[in-house]
């Protein structure tokens, strides 16, 4: 980021927030040039995929939800955002919340598995083990579920593939861990790769704007797939 053409638009005011770049000199450098290089001064947002530790390494999410021990797995969480946060990471993409019942599938290992009760009680301890009690705290983390909706229910386990799902199926086995995040103050949600019956998810009306927004009043940030352009959709 520092000697590649990224510096030169990072002190333009083109870039916004850098990711998967860590260290904290490398990340104190640019964001020097965010702030004092700048005409605004804006401080850049930096994320990346703190997923089961940062400098301590724990156990992939599907073998820490064997535990079914919350209280570990939220401290689990709550250690990674300390250390991460220490070298200045802001946004984590973490808890994968996608309920995932086709071995085939090749991400099943970052989900918490196939029972939604589960994935729902991981999502909440997830979320406030990176987030804690207040976003301002510097030893916290803005957490993001993920993929919004159906990602791992994606046809033959073939990744980016497209997923046909019955509303009663969306409802009580897809939804219901988002909603748990949801309610726990989860900042942002990431929009999944696959297309919903035909529709691209980060362009599905219904579930962004009619299930996201107005029935759960979800006011965080909605991030693309890739995690490199975020959109409010109000």
């Amino acid at each position: 980021a520092k000697s590649s053409d990224i510096a030169a638009k990072i002190k333009k005011g083109e870039v916004g927030g850098l990711f998967n770049l860590k260290g904290v000199e490398k990340i104190r450098e640019v964001q020097k040039q965010a702030v004092e290089d700048s005409r605004l001064g804006i401080p850049l947002l930096f994320g990346m995929d703190v997923i089961h530790g940062y400098e301590t390494m724990f156990p992939i999410p599907l073998g820490l939800s064997c535990t079914w021990d919350m209280t570990a797995i939220e401290e689990s969480a709550r250690i990674a955002a300390v250390e991460a946060s220490a070298d200045g990471i802001s946004w984590t993409f973490s808890p994968m919340v996608d309920i995932s019942r086709d071995p085939r599938w090749g991400r099943i290992a970052e989900s918490f598995g196939e029972d939604t009760y589960l994935t729902e009680q991981m999502a909440v301890a997830v979320v406030n083990g990176f987030q804690g009690d207040n976003l301002s705290n510097p030893q916290s983390m803005a957490a993001c579920a993920k993929h919004f909706i159906g990602y791992g229910t994606v046809e033959g386990g073939r990744d980016y593939n497209s997923t046909h799902i019955p509303e009663r199926q969306l409802r009580d086995v897809y939804l219901p861990p988002f909603e748990k995040a949801v309610k726990a103050n989860c900042s942002s949600i990431m929009t999944s790769f696959n297309d919903n019956d035909g529709i691209p998810a980060t362009g599905n009306k219904k579930l962004l704007k009619g299930i996201l927004r107005k029935e759960w009043k979800f006011d965080g940030v909605v991030v693309s797939d890739w995690g490199s352009v975020t959109e409010m959709i109000k």
